[in-house]
């Protein structure tokens, strides 16, 4: 792990593994984990980590229902728990499967160790919702968490530090690799989630996988998004084929033509 101190008291913590990266915002009273990691084990590391920084009482954000988000939550005892309620209900009628399908991938490359502690982690769900908005003070700090619309999945949350410019976007924002558009994501809509990413001000935004970027970043991932939104359009109104929506396609074709073949273009 690598910590990233992007302002005072902001903290981002990189992982090699997934390329992860989970986010600590510490105020005077208390201190936001935004995301809990992939099993008990990184839970377990990603919890040590936070109480070297900080002993304050945590409350912890889950941006989105993908597995390697919240499966750590067994390491925050105590802790409320802010999600989306569509993360909830994801968490409750997904988790397991998700946490099958990924040790199956793990098993097939070797990694017997992490596909174990993957299916050994016991589900935490979310204590809290967080429909739209919902502001939390953590003694002298205010951090907003937002829905902000669909996206990355259709239960994305963000964490917005407004006193430092810093945005914690979850897997809406991803650096080093393109955005996951198939799956559970939401093509279409996806660049008006960015938009109310952008319209927040941030200086720094905090992806949920890569480095952190700026809002040029975000402004050059929104074009690219908003192209593939018009070749999921053309797909689905037969105007284009799926060969020639890849052809057109800011990302590589394994990136893009098993969602286009799928069809998710809500």
């Amino acid at each position: 792990m690598r910590w990233i101190e992007l302002a005072d008291r902001v903290f981002a913590c990189r992982y090699t593994e997934l390329d992860q990266t989970l986010g600590l915002v510490v105020g005077d009273t208390g201190c936001l984990v935004i995301d809990t990691g992939t099993d008990e084990a990184h839970g377990a590391q990603w919890a040590a980590a936070v109480r070297e920084v900080t002993d304050l009482p945590w409350t912890v954000a889950i941006t989105h229902a993908h597995w390697d988000h919240f499966l750590g939550t067994t390491a925050f005892p105590g802790a409320d728990v802010w999600a989306h309620p569509r993360c909830t209900a994801e968490i409750v009628d997904g988790a397991r499967a998700q946490a099958e399908s990924w040790a199956a991938r793990y098993r097939e490359s070797g990694r017997d160790d992490l596909a174990e502690r993957l299916l050994a982690a016991r589900v935490v769900l979310p204590t809290h919702e967080v429909a739209d908005r919902v502001d939390l003070d953590l003694g002298g700090r205010a951090v907003t968490l937002l829905h902000p619309g669909y996206g990355h999945t259709d239960n994305d949350i963000v964490v917005h530090v407004p006193d430092e410019g810093v945005l914690f976007a979850g897997d809406t924002v991803e650096q080093g690799a393109p955005p996951s558009i198939g799956g559970d994501g939401y093509p279409l809509k996806w660049p008006s989630a960015l938009d109310a990413l952008l319209d927040l001000g941030p200086r720094v935004i905090v992806p949920g996988h890569g480095e952190p970027v700026d809002p040029g970043f975000v402004r050059g991932q929104r074009a690219e998004l908003a192209v593939i939104a018009s070749l999921f359009d053309g797909v689905r109104s037969g105007t284009l084929t799926v060969d020639e929506a890849v052809a057109q396609s800011p990302y590589p074709e394994e990136a893009t033509r098993p969602a286009l073949e799928r069809g998710r273009v809500a």
